[in-house]
């Protein structure tokens, strides 16, 4: 039976990460990703759409290619979870809660209207051309303007839900563990934060993935929880959502 997502009280929190090995750690996520890679390319062979030019995929290719990213690494995690782990994801990729964790709402809002910003201005200052705010913002827009109609939902579902559950379970519940075993708390908060923010392979979003992937890092690295990055992220993409819709 799985434990309770809510957090133990005060004073019986793990004194020390629990993580599987870098190795099984670095396979499991080059594996996870190998196949999403193979089955969005199958799905574009499939549909007739393999000269897709970003900014105008179909309306339902951001759903399915979330799926088709999603549920390898899921599996992959279940995979070792159930290997090497307790089989919970609550247990073995921190998944858990606290009511103070809500303070993540601010930060999230914070980061995505002031520290992208701040991070991002000494690039557009030295290379206007390739970190202009237009471009910053543009696959956020080209995601928005695309979401017409009944998909409007289905993006919100996938960008502000889906997305950072995710990615907080691979790169903050998963990876983090792993490489701070290796090299330390914080080094493990500076590694995981570069393969976030480069693995997204938009150059004009580097310098602002970055900065927010040390910030849910540090979250992580402070709680020892998922719930508090969790909670951050899902409003920092909802803030950029809202941000695209009134602006």
């Amino acid at each position: 039976m799985n434990p309770s997502p809510w957090a133990p009280p005060y004073g019986q929190e793990p004194a020390r990460y629990r993580s599987f090995p870098l190795k099984v750690v670095v396979f499991t996520w080059a594996a996870s990703y190998a196949v999403a890679l193979a089955v969005s390319s199958a799905v574009l062979v499939a549909t007739d759409n393999v000269d897709l030019v970003e900014g105008q995929e179909p309306r339902w290719f951001l759903g399915v290619s979330a799926l088709a990213l999603w549920v390898p690494f899921i599996f992959g995690l279940a995979t070792v979870s159930r290997r090497y782990g307790s089989a919970s994801f609550v247990r073995d990729f921190y998944v858990s809660f606290r009511r103070s964790d809500l303070v993540g709402l601010p930060i999230g809002v914070a980061s995505q209207l002031l520290l992208v910003n701040l991070v991002t201005w000494p690039f557009s200052e030295i290379f206007p051309e390739r970190f202009a705010p237009e471009l910053v913002e543009k696959r956020a827009r080209d995601l928005f303007d695309n979401a017409t109609g009944p998909w409007l939902p289905v993006m919100i579902l996938v960008v502000v839900v889906g997305a950072p559950v995710v990615e907080e379970l691979v790169y903050r519940g998963f990876i983090q563990p792993g490489l701070n075993d290796r090299f330390g708390g914080k080094v493990s908060v500076l590694i995981a934060s570069i393969w976030f923010a480069g693995v997204h392979l938009q150059l004009v979003e580097l310098p602002g993935l970055f900065a927010f992937a040390l910030v849910l890092g540090y979250c992580f690295y402070r709680t020892k929880r998922l719930g508090l990055s969790i909670v951050a992220h899902v409003a920092f993409n909802a803030t950029g959502v809202l941000f695209i819709a009134l602006f």
